[in-house]
């Protein structure tokens, strides 16, 4: 009998989880259901784009005929309503159905929105697809002041989208520095020059307020809480994601701020799996409950799951054990974060130059994530310990030395003799 899976998303995770099924069961029926109007993109691409370093070409990474080489049916421009988990069933806005033996969950989300006066005028954007990136390298490209809101990893992108697109921006911070729960503020420093060299001023212990418009309704300042008033034709915001669960309501999935998974990418309901962004997944290497956005690990997710979906769910093929990294290439020295550097009960740090720098974050005397600025060169041997679950109990200032002393660290099993 032809077995049928739907994906429900078509980023990295749903396609790498098609293509995983394709290759395994080559005579399924495979569906991939995408909001978007255009198929498989690189997310990562999209802000060099926006910064008008690359044309549109490069970044596509799967057009229509991808999908029809391998057999897949892919719905552009699709809006999932319901999921009938017991009839295992998928209901569109078009009113069509789909049936499923094994579903995929990856929808990822869709840029937070703030809370405040006017924050859905004109010339304000969040970043996240390919689309928006059009939009904003179009008006930055316009634009001569701006303002940027959100301290994280996509913060930065639109900050130094700002800086390419030569606007006199702000970048508006809620603490004193940019990513203050993975870099203390001597790390962060390095950062924050480096903004300044391209015409992006830090503003610390800030935020919006509320943003003012012209009389058509567009943009022209953003105030912070302190009163400051910053002008502002072109804003970047970039406060976190709203995960899309609302179609799951009554499918009996469980949801908490995303999509429960295990460590094999099953959900709490029988052949019902998610990947990606969206879901809070077991990490067997932290132990708990966790989540995350990287390009990497949501393509391995997807593999996982596609694999899963076509082994029987009570004997899973793979199971997710992933130590995921994040480049940033905005500036004239290296940036990678690794792992959960966010999470942890002690840390380690060390500034070696004006653009050189490591913190490793540990718990219960084992690596969990880190962030590297300048040297890269010890993220093997850092991710190494991590995957492995090595004791560094008594040796943490080995972790920042220039050169990681990796035989001075034992594995599990050696210690346990």
């Amino acid at each position: 009998m032809t077995a049928s899976y739907v994906i429900i998303g078509d980023g990295i995770a749903g396609s790498s989880a098609a293509e995983t099924i394709r290759e395994a069961d080559p005579d399924a029926d495979v569906t991939v259901i995408t909001e978007e109007g255009e198929a498989l993109y690189n997310r990562i691409l999209i802000k060099e784009f926006a910064k008008g370093k690359l044309p549109e070409a490069p970044i596509s990474i799967h057009d229509p005929s991808w999908y029809e080489e391998r057999d897949i049916a892919l719905e552009l421009n699709t809006h999932v309503t319901e999921v009938d988990t017991e009839a295992k069933e998928i209901h569109t806005h078009t009113g069509d159905t789909y049936e499923y033996d094994k579903l995929l969950v990856a929808t990822g989300g869709t840029p937070t929105q703030l809370p405040v006066e006017n924050s859905d005028a004109e010339g304000v954007h969040h970043f996240w697809t390919f689309e928006d990136a059009r939009g904003i390298k179009e008006h930055a490209e316009r634009a001569d002041t701006g303002v940027v809101v959100g301290a994280g990893l996509l913060g930065i992108d639109l900050a130094a989208i700002s800086a390419a697109q030569e606007l006199d921006a702000h970048y508006l911070m809620r603490g004193k520095a940019w990513w203050r729960y993975a870099l203390s503020e001597e790390g962060a420093e390095i950062i924050h020059d480096a903004l300044r060299e391209r015409n992006v001023t830090p503003v610390f212990d800030s935020g919006v307020d509320h943003f003012e418009t012209d009389d058509d309704g567009k943009v022209v300042a953003a105030v912070d809480p302190n009163g400051e008033r910053f002008e502002a034709d072109f804003v970047g915001v970039a406060i976190g994601l709203n995960f899309n669960t609302e179609y799951l309501r009554g499918s009996g999935i469980e949801t908490d701020d995303g999509v429960v998974t295990d460590e094999y990418m099953r959900t709490n309901v029988e052949d019902v799996y998610a990947a990606g962004d969206i879901t809070q997944f077991h990490d067997v290497i932290l132990g708990e409950r966790a989540q995350n956005g990287a390009w990497g690990s949501a393509k391995e997710q997807g593999s996982v799951a596609g694999a899963n979906m076509v082994a029987d769910w009570d004997d899973p093929a793979e199971r997710f054990e992933w130590v995921s990294s994040y480049s940033i290439t905005h500036f004239d020295f290296p940036f990678l974060s690794f792992g959960h550097p966010t999470l942890g009960d002690d840390e380690v740090e060390r500034k070696y130059s004006d653009t050189e720098w490591r913190r490793v974050a540990l718990k219960d005397g084992r690596v969990i994530g880190g962030v590297l600025i300048g040297d890269l060169s010890p993220q093997s041997a850092l991710k190494r310990l991590a995957r492995e679950q090595v004791d560094v109990s008594g040796k943490e200032e080995l972790l920042v030395e220039e050169k990681i002393p990796v035989e001075e660290f034992e594995a599990p099993e050696a210690q346990a003799e």
